[in-house]
């Protein structure tokens, strides 16, 4: 599966997503800009799309609400043993109240993989970040097994967030 994000203002985006409702689009937008997602086996309709290929997805993204993309860059080297240890994820994030829906995104033209989460709500995100099956699922952080020791992250990872924009 094939993941295509772009930028712009959300007006302009909107026009975008409306010219195109049959495809699996999310319009989002935060303080700071508008974003626009494409889920697609095929080709991205848009001009300049960021590209990714889809790890692991779970959900459907167009049902949440409340949009937490995880920004990881990664080495090179690094991409197997990040890649792995998302394939054995707990998967204890899609039993939590509120989610809607996880993609892990592998970049197709640089080096940052996207985390994206999707939720009904910010609180409910902020209580899975308080939950037992976060704690559970980042135990080996900071410790000598997490991959967050390992010497594969060029620079820090950083978060943004984002509400959906449900009419367009």
């Amino acid at each position: 599966m094939n993941f295509y994000v772009t930028f712009g203002t959300p007006e302009y985006l909107a026009k975008t997503a409306a010219e195109h409702t049959d495809e699996n689009m999310l319009l989002m937008q935060n303080e700071d800009k508008g974003i626009l997602l494409h889920e697609s086996e095929s080709d991205s309709l848009f001009k300049e799309p960021k590209k990714y290929e889809v790890l692991d997805g779970v959900g459907d993204f167009k049902t949440g609400s409340y949009a937490v993309l995880n920004n990881i860059p990664v080495t090179d080297e690094g991409r197997p043993l990040f890649e792995q240890r998302f394939k054995e994820r707990a998967r204890m994030i899609e039993n939590e109240p509120g989610f809607a829906a996880i993609r892990v995104l592998r970049p197709v033209q640089d080096d940052t993989y996207v985390i994206l989460t999707l939720w009904d709500k910010e609180e409910s995100f902020k209580n899975w970040q308080q939950s037992q099956s976060y704690a559970k699922a980042h135990k080996k952080r900071g410790t000598s097994e997490g991959v967050d020791q390992k010497p594969i992250f060029p620079r820090p990872s950083y978060v943004t967030t984002y509400q959906v924009v449900k009419e367009h």
